[in-house]
């Protein structure tokens, strides 16, 4: 599928729906040097509108007197719309742009005016096109990429949620927290891979590829898409609390552009995000990982719309009562940015067909931005944040088909590609609706979270209760999601934590053992992996959590923006006992993904036994004699004298073992004797899983 506004840019530089035109808005333009710091010569040059759509303007490359093979910085200079502000001559990034240079901010456009101090857009012409580049020239190379057939479909999938805050060994007080670069993260894929700004972790030198190790087969970093939410390597001090600190993206500026400090690590003098990510797609997909792209949508913080057309695209607010209070405000967060406006009509130039038609300027922006990574970045699955500030399902709907059909188009086949929608009330209308494929299962969490403590959880967590279930009730609504309303496995991302750790009821897993009284944390931990591994639905394990990772920062303020910068420290996997639940996680991650039982959506418990301040269930995942059975403790019972060979907690509905089969107890990879299949001690707090083979 041709997007009409990314095939013009090949030629032009073209700004789309600027708010004023007179005078017309131009294209300022240059070669940055590092050693001035400045772009120089600024040239200007007019934009002219296009002949048939008012509302585009700009100018042939071939017109500009480039030369051939030179990459340039620029900015496009026009009169800001912005309601706060004046109504200044500014420089503004291209809202459009694929690179953006930091290194080089916007200059006052007059005398006396304020500068906007946005970063340079980047470009690279070459034979009469305008190519995406780093600013040092570098382009995307796709050659060797694996097929789309390689990559594995949905409901073998586990996913990977990866922070880039992590941290970096110091000998001074304080926490050093450092940004985990494009090609930091490639260390955790590639054995013999440096890792520019953790050269001191263990865990990402040249003899440890932990993803690898660990098993996943789906990475998803936070936004990636360029933020000024980022800056280079910080020193926090915990007990001041009033600081400006590191924070995780969320606050995406330049849509269309990989972010800036993801692509400078601490070796280089010039950034090359756009081919470091791409780098590290292409090496996800020769590994048989999928990329997910996590998408804000809901708003945006210093995005160049809100200086060159505010009113088209962003919603000016107003206190609940204002006579001219947007009624698509409604109640949506911007969290200090500013809104996208989803539901304006107008009607103009429209990116994606090149017609001219009814449209809503900020959906179709936000499609062309989608359309460029599917098409540039070759991402194969899709996050989108906190649906309900976005505010418009119609439009989420619109974002879901366009993201499909141009997978298709890449031959892609439909199992192999998933749109994920994160709303921590699980409107799970949108799923029936087919608005989004799937949804992020919250709670899934909220439920662990209580059984793995012994109690029952919450009555409105799962249909067919009443008030406070029982806790048979609340384990088999957390093991089989269709028990919450889902229809199938793929619709749910299960997970134990996700990056939203504020408030204690979120903090990572060892923490809130630790908050709750529990302080031999490492068999409820692995019995909340095998929860998570087993149960139906997709597996999600937040960065840190395969070897109970602890914060390092208090984040128990929900809205403190420490919880954006606690950092994921690697150096803990030298613990033993942690190395412990890194290896046990890893042997279940393998098997979720390889196992046919586990691939589909048949569950069945087994067996509930609640004597004697005993809280033991089972479950078979599977059918026919492709099956999994799962025991599991929740409680502090024990077998007595488990050390006796007559020592046996019987499972009276355990699978007769067909004839020349066998049963393996994954969690300790090891065959289990005929004479003890169904009938093996427990422990406290322990789970066992066994597979026919």
């Amino acid at each position: 599928m041709a997007i009409d506004l990314l095939s013009r840019k090949q030629t032009h530089f073209l700004l789309w729906r600027p708010g004023q035109t007179n005078p017309a808005p131009s294209l300022c333009i240059g070669i940055g040097s590092e050693v001035s710091g400045k772009v120089e010569p600024l040239v200007e040059i007019p934009l002219q509108a296009d002949p048939v759509f008012s509302d585009l303007w700009l100018v042939a490359a071939a017109d500009c007197g480039l030369i051939d093979g030179q990459v340039y910085h620029y900015w496009f200079k026009l009169q800001r719309t912005r309601p706060d502000a004046n109504a200044a001559f500014i420089y503004c990034t291209d809202p459009t742009a694929y690179t953006v240079d930091r290194r080089f901010l916007a200059p006052a456009a007059e005398p006396g005016a304020a500068a906007t101090h946005d970063p340079a857009s980047v470009i690279l012409y070459r034979q009469g096109q305008l190519i995406p580049c780093d600013p040092g020239g570098q382009v995307v190379d796709w050659s060797n990429d694996a097929a789309l057939d390689h990559l594995p479909p949905n409901h073998r999938l586990v996913i990977y949620e990866l922070p880039t805050r992590w941290t970096k060994a110091t000998a001074s007080a304080g926490i050093t927290v450092g940004t985990g670069t494009f090609q930091d993260v490639m260390a955790l894929l590639q054995v013999k891979a440096a890792a520019p700004n953790f050269s001191e972790t263990e865990e990402l030198q040249s003899n440890h590829a932990h993803l690898l190790e660990l098993g996943v087969n789906a990475l998803e970093l936070l936004p990636p898409a360029d933020s000024g939410d980022r800056t280079m390597v910080d020193r926090i001090d915990p007990d001041q609390t009033d600081q400006d600190p590191l924070k995780w993206g969320y606050g995406t500026d330049n849509f269309f552009a990989a972010d800036y400090d993801l692509g400078l690590p601490s070796t280089q003098t010039a950034p090359t995000a756009s081919t470091d990510l791409a780098n590290l797609i292409k090496l996800c997909h020769q590994k048989g990982i999928r990329f997910f792209l996590d998408v804000v949508m809901a708003f945006s913080r210093y995005n160049a719309y809100a200086d060159v057309n505010f009113l088209d695209f962003y919603i000016d607010d107003k206190p609940v009562g204002h006579p001219n209070r947007d009624p698509e405000q409604g109640n949506r967060d911007k969290f200090g940015g500013n809104l996208f406006k989803y539901n304006y009509w107008t009607q103009g130039y429209h990116p994606i067909t090149g017609q001219r038609q009814d449209l809503v300027p900020a959906r179709e922006y936000m499609k062309a931005y989608l359309a460029h990574w599917m098409q540039y970045y070759r991402i194969d699955g899709l996050r989108l944040d906190s649906l309900n500030n976005i505010g418009n399902y119609d439009f989420i709907q619109e974002y879901k088909d366009l993201a499909r059909q141009l997978w298709q188009e890449r031959q892609g086949r439909d199992d192999r590609f998933l749109v994920v929608g994160e709303e921590l009330d699980v409107p799970l209308a949108l799923i029936h609706q087919n608005r989004v494929d799937g949804l992020w299962n919250e709670k899934f969490k909220q439920i662990l979270r209580q059984v793995i403590l012994g109690r029952n959880a919450a009555g409105n967590l799962g249909r067919n209760t009443s008030g406070e279930p029982s806790f048979e009730q609340s384990v088999r609504n957390l093991i089989d999601c269709r028990l919450l309303g889902f229809h199938d496995g793929t619709q749910a991302v299960n997970y134990i934590t996700s990056h939203d750790v504020g408030e204690l009821p979120n903090v990572r897993l060892y923490n809130y053992l630790v908050d709750n009284g529990v302080h031999d944390t490492e068999p409820r931990i692995k019995l909340a992996f095998v929860c998570l591994m087993t149960a139906v639905g997709i597996p999600m394990i937040l960065a840190g959590d395969e070897f109970a990772d602890q914060h390092d920062l208090d984040t128990r303020d929900t809205h403190s923006h420490l919880k954006q910068i606690d950092p994921v420290d690697y150096e803990r996997m030298n613990d033993p006992w942690r190395r412990r639940i890194f290896d046990y996680v890893a042997r279940l991650v393998k098997f979720r993904i390889r196992s046919d039982a586990l691939a589909v959506n048949d569950t069945i418990f087994i067996h509930a036994d609640f004597n004697e301040g005993k809280r033991v269930l089972a479950w078979k995942r599977g059918y026919g004699e492709t099956i999994v059975v799962v025991v599991a403790n929740f409680s502090d019972y024990g077998t007595p004298n488990p050390g006796d060979t007559s020592a046996e907690y019987v499972i009276p509905n355990f699978p007769a073992t067909p004839a020349g089969r066998k049963w393996r107890e994954i969690t300790q990879n090891r065959e289990v004797p005929e004479g003890w299949i169904g009938r093996e001690p427990i422990y406290p707090w322990e789970a066992k899983v066994y597979e026919l083979i």
